[in-house]
Formats: structure tokens, C-alpha cells, sequence
């Protein structure tokens, strides 16, 4: 568990009540009596956790002694050896099955094992697998046309990357390059990536142990929510909308680049926007010729029951990174699209980024058909239709369960703050708390794990 405030994600995949898993299981060609042994080995056989019969347990052994795990100490770690998955499950090498409750990564918004994906991936890699990004393939050409439409505004031109952090990346720079600034603003308690630009501008705590590592000319701001507003909601906008101004000033607007955002606040805990926040930070770019750049690596693609979480808020960026729910995991991707009017500055100028996998065949192929598999099976609606249950069942949970202080949800992307005191609002653990503090979450942890 990270070491900040624990609350309880409740991210699905968006596919969740869309997904027949018998009809998947059949396009992989199992037969009945193998679905009865997958079904009956995973509930009435009570297989040991994790996968560690014979096969599994030598599975997790080659992995703990020859990689790495992120975010983690190397020893003393269970991790379940997956075998297979479909639909929202996963299922061990004993046939026990696991009920993916955050789609992986928040990223697998389509669930596991869906064949039109691995069709459409096997057929590009039987025409081309690879080409240098100097060449061109017809997916590319079609998926840039595809989020062009998808896109708000002049949002037309897309530079494709490897996953949400090259995305960050690659708008901190092209923000640098195209105004000629240096510094960029975000928020305290956001998360926008690992590598040491978005590492930087995250504020997130996992980032304080490399904290003497961080690159410069980022600057944070803070931006409560109201169930930790002390002010009252009807003040929070001006407050929050104030305090970003005189960090304007202080920093001198010429020398900001940009400020990078979430569409919607995601690993640091569904921090809802206050009303209209997101149009005040648009007037205010607009009025100092700061681009507005949103991440959109979790809460894109169908999360909010949108294509992407900003447009809940009624606004249009300069910049949209993302990543995740674009390939949806099947493979690594990402995508920063760009505005014709940032774009315009290159006509007769360089460009210079650059990437060895940019634009890479197979991964668009597997994009387009995501972006296709979201329409035709009106997984955005489900998205709403499932988020209105949540938030029912919530309620419900809240009569129940004490420790529930606070919800806030969107879509499939939603939050469950944990309290020892609803009245006093202290949390089940504090921000950046260290390992003594988050003994109680550890044990909540472990108890969701074994359910």
C-alpha cells in the first residue's frame, strides 16, 4: 500500500454487466466441460491464494528472484500468478478466480481477453510490425483521424507515445518549446507519472524519498476539497480560484509554460473539482497565454461516461495527454494530441520529439479497434448506468459501515474516504503516513484480498 491517506478505489471496468463470459470463454474455444472445471476449481475447490500449487509457485519464485516489483519491497511480497483473463476476472494457474475490482491499472476500461482486439493486433503484425516513425502506415493515419474526431476543439494532431508518462513527458517539453517558458504548474496531491519530469510535477509522496532527483521550474499549488474545506463550499471556488492567482503573480505569469491538471483527480483520491474551477483556470490561461494542458491517463476513455474527464467541466485544453484506456493494457501506448495552433509554430520548424516506438503499428491497431469496441458496445453509457448503481450501493454502505467519511465519484472513477471519527473527520490514516500509522489500512488491505 502507498504511503499516503488510504481510500478505498472502487474503479471498475467500464465493461462490467456488458461482457457474456460464457460467450468469451467459447471464442477461445473451451469446451463446457472445461468451463465446468474452470467454474468448479474456482468455487468450490478453495485453491490455495495466489496461484501456488506446483506450476504457480515456481511462476512467482523466477519472478521474485529475477525482476523487479514497482512501488514495493522485493521481499516478503505475495503477487498472484495470472493465467489468464476474462472479461472482469483473472484466474490463477489452481483455476481460482479474482474479481479485477480496479481494471488493473484503472486501465483495462474494455476487461480481459477480448478477441476483436488480439484479431485486429495479429493482422497488422502479419502486414507490417514495425516501421521507424519517419514512415507511415495507414492505422496510424486512421487513428490520428480517429481522435481528431473524438477531440474537442482544433485538438487535430496527434504525437503517439509509450504509455502516460512519456505522454507528460512530451507536453511538459513541447509546452517549453512552443511558448518559450520554463516553468509549469500543477496541483499537491496528484499523481502524472514516475520518470523525473512527471515524477516532478506530480504531487503525489511517493515522489519524496528521490526528492533531492526532482528537475526544476515546477511549482505546485494547493487546491482543497470540500469535505476538508473548513470554509464552506459556497467559498471554496474563490478561495481555490484566488490562491492560483497569487501564485501566478508571485511566479511571474511570462515565465509559465503551462498548467497540467486532471480531467479528474484520480490515484490521490477522486478530489473533485469545485463547480466551474476548471472554467476559471481555462480564463485564466487564456488571459496570460499559459496553455492549459489535461492529463487524461486514468480518467479517459469512458471512465466518467465521457471520452474524457474535462469534459465534465466544460472546457477545451491546448494539450490532452493520455494513455490507459486508449489500448486499454493489451499493449503499452500512449498519445499526446496537440492544437493546430501550437502544431502551426512547426510548419517550417523542427519538431523536436521524438521517440524510437512512436506511432508503432501494432499498438495503433489495437487503439483503433478499442476506440471502435467503445462505441459499438455503448460502454460510455454503461459507464453512467453502473456509476448511478455505485453510488446507490454506496449509500447503502454508509448506514452500514461508520468508517465511511466521504464518496466522490464520477462515472466508474470514484472513491471511498475512510474515517475513524465522522464527526471529527480524523482519517483512518493521515497524508504520507509511515508504516506505523498505516498498520490499520495494511489490515484492511488484506482482508479485501482474501474475500
Amino acid at each position: 500500500m502507498n504511503n499516503k491517506r488510504k481510500e478505498l478505489f472502487i474503479q471498475h471496468a467500464i465493461s462490467i454487466n456488458t461482457r457474456n463470459l460464457n460467450s468469451k470463454l467459447a471464442q477461445k474455444n473451451i469446451t463446457m466441460s472445461e468451463k465446468s472445471t474452470l467454474f468448479e476449481s474456482s468455487e468450490s475447490r478453495n485453491p490455495p491464494s495466489g496461484g501456488r500449487g506446483a506450476v504457480g509457485a515456481s511462476i512467482i519464485q523466477d519472478n521474485l528472484d529475477h525482476t523487479l516489483f514497482s512501488w514495493s519491497r522485493q521481499k516478503g511480497i505475495t503477487p498472484i500468478a495470472v493465467k489468464y483473463g476474462e472479461g472482469v476476472y483473472l484466474y490463477d494457474y489452481d483455476g481460482k478466480r479474482y474479481l479485477d475490482f480496479s481494471s488493473g491499472l484503472m486501465n483495462v476500461n474494455i476487461g480481459h481477453g477480448d478477441q476483436r482486439v488480439t484479431e485486429a493486433v495479429v493482422k497488422q503484425m502479419q502486414e507490417i510490425s514495425y516501421v521507424t516513425p519517419g514512415c507511415v502506415t495507414k492505422v496510424r493515419g486512421d487513428l490520428g483521424k480517429k481522435l481528431a474526431e473524438i477531440c474537442p476543439g482544433d485538438l487535430n494532431r496527434a504525437f503517439f507515445t509509450l504509455c502516460g508518462a512519456s505522454s507528460i513527458e512530451n507536453a511538459i517539453k513541447l509546452a517549453r518549446m512552443s511558448t518559450g517558458r520554463h516553468k509549469i504548474l500543477s496541483r499537491y496531491q496528484s499523481y502524472h507519472g514516475s520518470t523525473y519530469g512527471a515524477m516532478t510535477v506530480s504531487g503525489d509522496p511517493r515522489k519524496l524519498s528521490s526528492d533531492a532527483q526532482q528537475a526544476p521550474n515546477f511549482v505546485h499549488f494547493d487546491l482543497p476539497y470540500a469535505y476538508r474545506y473548513p470554509h464552506g463550499e459556497s467559498n471554496l471556488l474563490k478561495d481555490s480560484i484566488d490562491q492560483l492567482e497569487r501564485i501566478i503573480d508571485y511566479e511571474g505569469p511570462a515565465n509559465i509554460a503551462a498548467i497540467l491538471l486532471e480531467g479528474e483527480s484520480g490515484t490521490s483520491g477522486c478530489l473533485k473539482y469545485p463547480k466551474d474551477y476548471l472554467k476559471g483556470v481555462r480564463e485564466i490561461c487564456n488571459r496570460h497565454g499559459i496553455l492549459l494542458v489535461m492529463d487524461e491517463v486514468m480518467s479517459g476513455f469512458g471512465r466518467t461516461g465521457q471520452w474524457f474527464g474535462f469534459q465534465n467541466h466544460g472546457i477545451v485544453p491546448d494539450m490532452i495527454a493520455m494513455a490507459k484506456g486508449l489500448t486499454c493494457g493489451y499493449l503499452p501506448f500512449g498519445c499526446l494530441m496537440v492544437s493546430d495552433k501550437i502544431c502551426s509554430r512547426y510548419d517550417d520548424t523542427m519538431l523536436a520529439l521524438g521517440l524510437t516506438y512512436s506511432a508503432h503499428p501494432v499498438s495503433c491497431a489495437a487503439a483503433l479497434e478499442i476506440l471502435k469496441i467503445y462505441e459499438e458496445d455503448n460502454l460510455f453509457g454503461n459507464a453512467l448506468l453502473m456509476g448511478k448503481y455505485i453510488d446507490e450501493q454506496v449509500d447503502m454502505l454508509k448506514q452500514k459501515h461508520p468508517s465511511i467519511g466521504d464518496f466522490r465519484n464520477t462515472g466508474l472513477l470514484g472513491c471511498i474516504e475512510l474515517v475513524k471519527n465522522r464527526i471529527t473527520r480524523e482519517p483512518m490514516a493521515p497524508f504520507n503516513a509511515g508504516p506505523g500509522e498505516m498498520a490499520i489500512m495494511n489490515k484492511v488491505a488484506t482482508m479485501i484480498r482474501d474475500l
